[in-house]
């Protein structure tokens, strides 16, 4: 387990640490995502899924073009189909995806008031368990992340483009493209329309073939996802906080998003019992909202040091015990303990 307490000691001596000039600010973001990036992509037998994208791998480099695309999320099989062509194996697959997820998380976090702290968050579940788990939903998430923030600067064309190309990988991603709509500050119609027709266009292009399959496999064959309520009622902890001091938590441009954000982690709360799975999947992409409001809650003490101080290091230790019950309990631990790297193997 070292290497996974690694990646969670790195952000917390990134907060100790005496800030450094503005000019040298992105170096050790630069060093510290290029490692995790490594750390994810380079992975070796880690994951609960590990047997099944290295059969997606096998299946798309032994097809041609046309049918490789069409086994599945066509983003993943052509990046596999594309790295099979090129004699790659596996690992140039995970280290693609683990940089393009670090991309859209260190993005991200780069924007938060507490930029380390808000990768502390990131690292137990989202970097973890999703990174090193669920690749294709992991580059869907990286996208989403990306998006996220040009949304946060009311550039809606760039989320909608960066939820499209994280649908190509995960169809579940178009979830996500309400938000823009529902979000919108200004030209609302316009939004709603731009919102509109690209959900219509990916529904057709991604999902018309695979609805019913989809349904039967998340709602109706009733599969129970363990540990999805918890991963949920994650979600709803910051979700109710934000709701009750968005007005010290945001500024204008960005409250009206992340309301709404809030109000869906909440309302995923009463359908676990329902779909269990389906929900588990959603709950991904409302990560961030963990990010977003534990990387603010130290403005709640404003010039009171001692509070500040406190905060932080609650959420130090709240996110400390998720990994080490995680790590230790989960059901599926086993597939990510112990950490093994490639190189060392």
């Amino acid at each position: 387990m070292t290497g996974f307490w690694l990646m969670f000691l790195l952000p917390v001596w990134a907060l100790l640490a005496p800030p450094l000039p503005d000019e040298e600010r992105w170096v050790p973001w630069a060093a510290i995502g290029v490692l995790f990036a490594l750390m994810i992509g380079l992975r070796y037998e880690v994951g609960g899924d590990w047997g099944s994208y290295l059969q997606h791998f096998h299946m798309a480099d032994a097809l041609p073009f046309t049918q490789a695309v069409r086994l599945g999320d066509p983003g993943h099989f052509l990046v596999n189909w594309v790295v099979g062509r090129l004699g790659g194996d596996i690992y140039w697959v995970n280290l693609l995806y683990g940089s393009l997820m670090m991309w859209g998380t260190v993005v991200f976090c780069r924007r938060q008031p507490w930029p380390w702290l808000a990768l502390l968050v990131a690292v137990p579940y989202m970097l973890i368990v999703v990174g090193m788990g669920y690749s294709r939903q992991a580059v869907a998430l990286g996208f989403a992340l990306l998006g996220l923030s040009a949304l946060g600067d009311q550039r809606v064309r760039t989320f909608v483009v960066c939820i499209a190309m994280g649908a190509l990988f995960h169809k579940s991603a178009v979830l996500l493209l309400p938000v823009a709509a529902l979000a919108a500050s200004r030209n609302r119609t316009l939004t709603v329309g731009l919102v509109g027709l690209t959900g219509a266009l990916l529904y057709y292009l991604l999902l018309a073939d695979s609805t019913e399959t989809l349904w039967e496999n998340y709602v109706e064959a009733q599969y129970h996802s363990e540990g999805g309520l918890i991963r949920v009622a994650m979600n709803v902890v910051p979700a109710v906080l934000f709701l009750v001091f968005r007005d010290r938590l945001a500024g204008d441009a960005e409250r009206r998003l992340w309301v709404c954000i809030s109000l869906f982690a909440i309302a995923c709360l009463p359908l676990v019992p329902l779909a269990s799975t389906a929900v588990d999947r959603v709950a991904l992409y409302l990560i961030p909202l963990q990010l977003f409001v534990f990387a603010r809650l130290p403005l709640l003490a404003g010039g009171d040091v001692r509070v500040r101080t406190l905060l932080v290091a609650g959420t130090v230790a709240y996110y400390a015990v998720v990994q080490y019950v995680w790590l230790h309990f989960a059901t599926h631990a086993e597939y990510w303990v112990p950490y093994r790297f490639l190189p060392f193997e």
